[in-house]
């Protein structure tokens, strides 16, 4: 997958739909041990879709050494290729930068208790 593909405005406006479509295909993934999905938990560092309708993530997890990793990456990976017009899915796995509260959105910070305005 060419992941350095220039989108024009007019590519990038025709894709729209389609990356919301996959970001609430992501959302439908949770983090095993916490009842957050991998969206709002902030997860996914990167999603880029080409013209060819590929979609290439790169993604963390909130420690490295998650023992529900693979099982996680192959819900993603599932629920990334059940969406209509999703071609293809290519997952990246990073641990830099490091995970960190931060990252989590509003709607997170809430389901977990938190102040949404405390970072």
């Amino acid at each position: 997958m060419d992941n350095n593909e220039v989108l024009t405005p007019e590519d990038v406006k025709a894709l729209a739909p389609l990356y919301e479509d996959v970001i609430l295909a992501l959302k439908q993934v949770y983090d095993p041990e916490i009842p957050v999905n991998i969206y709002d938990l902030g997860l996914i560092y990167e999603l880029n879709i080409n013209k060819a309708h590929e979609v290439y993530i790169k993604m963390t997890f909130t420690a490295p050494n998650c023992p529900m990793a693979d099982e996680v990456m192959n819900e993603v990976q599932v629920s990334v290729l059940d969406t209509p017009g999703v071609k293809g899915c290519n997952i990246e796995l990073v641990f830099e930068p490091a995970w960190d509260q931060s990252l989590l959105s509003d709607e997170a910070r809430v389901a977990l208790g938190m102040d949404p305005e405390e970072i």
